[in-house]
């Protein structure tokens, strides 16, 4: 059966443009249109993978690949799968979820059977392999999340880089010049997650902008893990005033566990933020200042700009999400040397 590498090859163009050719996703030059067509009909190309597309029928399905990995954190991947399946309701759309293997080998084969109308693509890593191919079957798909290579793709997320300066210039704003990080499991940075090294990055860059001493830990869910990353970071910062954390909420909750049992008082003692958090934190104790990560409103994003693929009124592109930051009296100035 021809594939999209097929009919590249055959037309003399590169696979995006006969993704863009196919799905309307971008104006073609006609020349060049025509030989892909010519193409497609060579290899009966539109009879297998690209006939509904080209078609116009609807299954009013789409595909949701989210595969869990090592140190995917269940309770806050779920929340992007549900608001991702409440955004396609709206739109009378039903969500067909891909897992593990499914992930990218039930893709393909969704796809090529024609049961989807669109994808949406969640949890990617930097160099995703699930990109290369949803530019090869040139379908409406958008991706929640930034990997390095865009080219060609629909990406929305969270502006992590602002969420991780906001964190950095409201410590250093009221006095703190030691500021501690503890981030994500390792298992997530090994594996190439997008999101956890953005945030980390720009929360480093910034601090020397501002010329302050920080430090950075990851901490795995489980509570020796935890007192060895805050450990770690209270050796390499002595003075830390400041903490930010980018974990999950087990870790989160373990951490101030941990900091009531050392007799350390937040704000008074330690000011402490929640950054990029799917979870609500006014519950945790105390109740922390957080960055929220919106699943909601990047998830409806998402299918708008799916929907918008569909009726081809849009192109490729990269939409951040301004972070907000939310006091609940865990921060405070500095009080003493």
């Amino acid at each position: 059966m021809a594939n999209i590498h097929d009919v590249a090859r055959v037309a003399g163009v590169s696979i995006s443009t006969v993704s863009y050719a196919l799905s309307g996703k971008r104006s073609i030059a006609a020349s060049t249109k025509q030989r892909i067509d010519e193409a497609v009909l060579e290899l009966d190309y539109r009879a297998n993978a690209g006939a509904r597309m080209l078609k116009g029928a609807r299954t009013q399905i789409l595909a949701l690949s989210a595969p869990l990995h090592a140190g995917t954190h269940a309770p806050a991947h779920m929340t992007f799968v549900l608001s991702v399946v409440q955004a396609a309701r709206a739109y009378d759309y039903d969500v067909l979820l891909l897992t593990q293997d499914e992930a990218t080998m039930g893709l393909r084969r969704v796809v090529r059977s024609s049961l989807v109308d669109g994808i949406v693509l969640l949890d990617v890593s930097t160099a995703d392999p699930r990109t290369d191919l949803v530019r090869e079957l040139g379908l409406p798909a958008t991706v929640i999340g930034i990997p390095n290579d865009t080219d060609g793709l629909t990406c929305v997320d969270l502006n992590f880089e602002r969420a991780a300066e906001s964190a950095v210039q409201r410590l250093v704003g009221l006095g703190h010049r030691e500021i501690g990080l503890i981030g994500q499991a390792p298992a997530v940075y090994e594996r190439g997650s997008n999101f956890p090294p953005r945030f980390r990055d720009a929360f480093l860059a910034e601090a020397a902008r501002l010329d302050v001493t920080v430090a950075f830990t990851p901490a795995p869910e489980e509570s020796a893990g935890v007192r060895a990353a805050v450990d770690g970071l209270t050796a390499s910062l002595p003075g830390m005033t400041g903490l930010v954390m980018n974990s999950n909420e087990p870790v989160q909750s373990m951490v101030l566990e941990l900091l009531n049992q050392r007799g350390i008082r937040v704000p008074t003692d330690l000011s402490v933020i929640s950054a990029c958090s799917s979870f609500a934190t006014d519950h945790l104790n105390p109740p922390l200042d957080v960055i929220p990560l919106p699943a909601d409103q990047s998830c409806t994003r998402a299918i708008e700009l799916t929907m918008a693929q569909l009726t081809g009124d849009a192109v490729p592109h990269v939409e951040l999400i301004e972070p907000t930051y939310v006091e609940l009296g865990s921060t405070s100035a500095r009080t003493h040397p």
